[in-house]
């Protein structure tokens, strides 16, 4: 093994996905290339092929199931649901029938024709510009290498003959290659591709476990047995790291780690600030399999519940019952604490397979509020089952991508038409549930007025209202520069918003990546912001920082700001205020 300060240290950075800092020797992980049969068949021996893949399917679906059960035994049932997804794929209708076509019309092997097919898949879910959905390339990746073995006729390779106290280092890393890692052999893990929201990472974050993942070139620069440092809050690696950097990065996880325990302290503590304004701190969710999270840290409700992420899961429609089981789930273990439902978000760079499958990619295209008026059977069913979740909690439903007074009458008319039939039925559902729309579209953030009228709430949806004033992609690395949450326009739009909403009496959320950003509590607080809603982990930061801000300060901060012309002085204005707010603290924090 390489003695720290032997080699040239050289330092790559990549994506923090999992945080933490852990120091020890490489374990470089490279899986075999298949080698894919490719012949011909005779008519006579294209049944026997077929009867070679169904045997093939039972063996993979037994290998799979069999770490399904390792995971949920180790980890829990949250994370062992990703390899229900590994089920879905390998068992997918439309897929299995593409391969028995292609093995008819083209006579050749099964191992090519499956191969050919899921190579096709992989190729459109890489072409998606949104990361969840690209990001599960991973998943039929994991599922095919698992048959093709099984087909051909090899052992599927693991991790089990790492050494003890390594750190990962690979292309990529599957989920069933995570799962069959031995949690007291591995210390972190770091990768060439994958984002912050691949199932790897995700189950890193279960085990807690540091990971950087985007590092491009990692796998050719590190050799098996290098000493490597990976900072997964920082999203560094350094290979050959010196004993002086080794000494820095000790003392920084030891500070940090106090960090978090100190930002701990404030959990169980009203989430308002100083002055005792209060602001309700609420978490981002999309499955009950998250709301462990929820109680966690203590978040005052839920927010935002994506529910595009149950149709993503289903591969398709969900049927009422099955909604209505999520759905009460989360009211239910809510104990009372809001529950926002945002009605299906699909179109643009979310595609669900099914016939009614959206087949126009623009972000401002065929899309989410749009979609479900155009096809009023699967909003109906999802409406539905909201309401009938509303009696065994505080559940609220609110409408994406609203352009206008138009789309949200329709929106309303057919949540009327729901509980019309429900009442029927005599199905029970509380009728004072209330009603909320997104501003995330610049025509309806200059109609606040208008909107205002029709509602109980309003919820800030900042990712897609910053992307369409500014006309830019944040998704596309060309432009994604330009996504700029701190320019003039923003700024003026929100404080517009804020402003209107609350003239006409009506509460304003914000529910976008700047809820979450520490740079930006003292902004929305000082703008009247009546809640914050973000990703879980977020929220213990936010809600001490938040304890030390005076809502005078805050409302200061925002009249000085809107007078800026330049997006970096803004933001060096936000983090000079954010230091004074902090004290000592933020010489740790920075």
């Amino acid at each position: 093994m390489t003695q720290p300060g032997s080699q040239d240290e050289i330092i790559i950075k990549g994506i923090a996905a999992s945080p933490g800092v852990v120091h020890g020797p490489a374990f470089v992980y490279q899986r075999n290339e298949l080698e894919i049969p490719h012949y011909k068949l005779e008519e006579t021996e294209i049944e026997a092929e077929f009867e070679r893949f169904e045997q093939a399917m039972l063996e993979t679906r037994a290998e799979i199931t069999a770490v399904r059960n390792k995971v949920a035994s180790n980890l829990g049932e949250g994370e062992a649901r990703i390899f229900d997804a590994h089920l879905m794929v390998l068992e997918d209708s439309a897929l299995i029938e593409e391969v028995t076509t292609e093995v008819r019309e083209s006579r050749f092997n099964i191992e090519h024709c499956y191969n050919e097919v899921v190579q096709r898949y992989m190729a459109f879910f890489s072409s998606m510009e949104d990361d969840y959905l690209k990001e599960r390339v991973t998943d039929i990746q994991d599922v095919s290498r698992r048959l093709l073995h099984n087909l051909i006729g090899l052992q599927n390779t693991d991790l089990g003959h790492m050494e003890r106290n390594s750190i990962v280092v690979s292309t990529d890393l599957t989920p069933s290659d995570t799962a069959n890692l031995d949690r007291h052999k591995f210390l972190g893990f770091i990768t060439d591709t994958g984002g912050q929201t691949s199932h790897s990472v995700i189950m890193a974050r279960s085990l807690q476990i540091p990971a950087v993942v985007s590092l491009h070139d990692a796998t050719h620069k590190i050799r098996t047995g290098d000493m490597i440092l990976v900072d997964g809050y920082d999203g560094i690696v350094v290979i050959h790291p010196t004993e002086e950097r080794l000494f820095q990065f000790g003392k920084l996880a030891s500070e940090r780690q106090k960090l978090d325990a100190l930002y701990r302290t404030s959990l169980d503590l009203p989430s308002e600030s100083l002055d005792g304004t209060k602001l309700p701190l609420m978490s981002n969710i999309e499955g009950m399999d998250e709301f462990a999270q929820v109680d966690q840290v203590c978040a005052d409700g839920v927010g935002l519940f994506r529910t595009e992420g149950l149709f993503l899961r289903h591969h398709g429609y969900p049927t009422e019952e099955q909604q209505f089981e999520e759905y009460d789930a989360v009211a239910s273990s809510a104990m009372g604490r809001p529950v926002i439902f945002r009605t299906l978000d699909i179109g643009g760079d979310k595609i669900i397979d099914g016939p009614n499958q959206v087949a126009d990619s623009s972000f401002m295209g065929f899309r989410a509020i749009r979609f479900c008026l155009e096809t009023p059977d699967i909003f109906m069913v999802q409406l539905r089952a909201i309401l009938r979740s509303s009696t065994h909690g505080n559940v609220k439903v609110m409408f994406p991508m609203i352009s206008g007074l138009d789309e949200l009458r329709r929106a309303k008319a057919m949540l009327e038409q729901a509980k019309t039939e429900l009442k029927k039925e005599g199905k029970p559902f509380d009728d004072t549930m209330q009603v909320g729309a997104m501003i995330e579209i610049p025509s309806a953030a200059l109609t606040i007025d208008l909107l205002a009228k029709e509602v109980d709430f309003l919820s800030l949806g900042t990712n897609d209202l910053i992307q369409y004033l500014m006309a830019v992609d944040r998704l596309n690395d060309r432009v994604a520069h330009l996504y700029e949450p701190a320019h003039p326009a923003v700024l003026r739009t929100l404080k517009q918003i804020f402003d209107q909403a609350h003239s006409a009496g009506v509460p304003v959320g914000v529910c976008g990546e700047i809820a979450g950003d520490p740079l930006f509590v003292s902004l929305l607080l000082g703008m009247g912001a009546d809640s914050l809603s973000m990703a879980s982990a977020l929220l213990p930061e936010l809600k001490y920082f938040l304890r030390k801000l005076h809502l005078k300060r805050a409302q200061g901060l925002v009249e000085a700001v809107l007078k800026l012309e330049d997006p970096n002085e803004v933001k060096a204005r936000l983090q000079h205020f954010h230091e004074q707010v902090l004290g000592p603290v933020a010489v740790i924090a920075g």
